[in-house]
Order: structure tokens, then C-alpha cells, then sequence
């Protein structure tokens, strides 16, 4: 299995909790996750994330997640695996071991939700702003473009004022850190001129 996701800003959280309970979509109460991503060393932020094996370890209320993580097709697109770790400092030391590097800390309050085989994350990332994410898992083949407009239909459905953006948290935060320019919302990220080369390997 696959998951593939949409990420969108938004600038009203009471607007988009309103909406969303009109439509039966009820949010958990928010929880902070505490996030390192790593990776592997050689790569730097601006070269493609296509095809590249990144990890992350997550912290929630004590509890530490070690998360694999490879796109596929375009950054929202990855192959995932994931498993609970005892030790987060140690899984730490083992990833920079394993030739990984740690490269920016996202932390963040998330609420959930679930619309049929869809979940849907509103998050506040420190230094960044609101998002609205929406995640499904589908199985090896399903084309990620057509499983992306369809969660991205679903939002406009919703009337928000939301604005869509490719890129990931690390890849947003590290330009936040840098100083530079917000990268652009939009349906294009630092990948999109390596799709067609890349994808085919994947």
C-alpha cells in the first residue's frame, strides 16, 4: 500500500472545523507531534525527492514512532512503513548510523478526522501557519495524480479558503529556517521537472 496526500493552507481553523462538521466530519482533540526527519546523506534540500528513502521519528505523548518514507511519482505520493520504538534517542543514533542525517525538526498540534477511506489531519505547525492535510492509502498501481485531484475536488466541495501546496513540512520548514520566500502554494513542487524521468524507476 501507498499513501497519497494533499496538503493545503488555511487561514481560518474555526471555518474549517464549522465546515467539516456540516459534513459529519467530527475532529479529535489536537495532540502535538513532536517530529525528526532524516535523510540520507549526499542529499540536500532542492535536489528531488523522487525515489529517495527518507525516515522520520515522531513523538506523541511519550510514545516514539520510527516511519519510513519513499515517493513515488511526486512528494505526496510514498510508500510508507512504520513501527513503534522504545527508545527514540537510541532508533536516533541507529538512523545516523545507517548514513542518514537529521535535517529539521516539524512540530505540530494535529486534530484528525476520518471521510470514509479518507483521513483528514488539521495541523498548526510551529513557524509555519495552518494546514489542512488529507491522506488515503491505496494499493501499488493506483495512479497517485487521479487519487490527488479526487481528494482535492473534495476540498474545493468545501468552499474554503484553502490554497494547495506540493511540498512537505521538512521542504517548508528548512526555506522558513533559510529566510527565504514561503515556497510557492500551488500544484508544483521542486520535483515536477523530474517526474517523467524519475517516476519510471520508482
Amino acid at each position: 500500500m501507498r499513501e497519497v496526500e494533499v496538503k493545503f493552507t488555511v487561514s481560518n481553523l474555526a471555518a474549517v472545523t464549522t465546515t467539516l462538521a456540516a459534513r459529519n466530519i467530527v475532529l479529535a482533540e489536537p495532540i502535538f507531534q513532536d517530529d525528526q526527519a532524516f535523510a540520507p546523506v549526499g542529499w540536500s534540500f532542492g535536489d528531488s525527492k523522487l525515489g529517495v528513502t527518507f525516515l522520520r521519528l515522531r513523538t506523541v505523548d511519550s510514545r516514539h514512532w520510527f516511519t519510513l518514507k519513499q515517493p513515488g511519482v511526486n512528494a505526496q505520493d510514498c510508500l510508507e512503513h512504520e513501527t513503534e520504538v522504545s527508545d527514540r534517542e537510541q532508533m536516533h543514533q541507529a538512523i545516523v548510523r545507517m548514513g542518514y542525517w537529521a535535517t529539521v525538526r516539524v512540530a505540530k498540534s494535529r486534530r484528525t478526522g476520518r471521510h470514509g477511506e479518507v483521513s483528514l489531519c488539521l495541523d498548526e505547525v510551529e513557524g509555519l501557519g495552518s494546514f489542512l492535510e488529507l491522506e488515503r492509502m491505496v494499493p501499488y498501481g493506483t495512479p497517485a495524480a487521479v487519487v490527488q485531484d479526487e481528494l482535492a475536488a473534495f476540498v474545493a466541495s468545501l468552499d474554503l479558503d484553502a490554497v494547495r501546496t506540493a511540498e512537505t513540512y521538512d521542504s517548508l520548514v528548512r526555506a522558513a529556517q533559510e529566510g527565504a520566500v514561503r515556497v510557492p502554494s500551488s500544484r508544483a513542487s521542486t520535483d515536477t521537472a523530474n517526474t517523467a524521468a524519475t517516476s519510471s524507476v520508482v
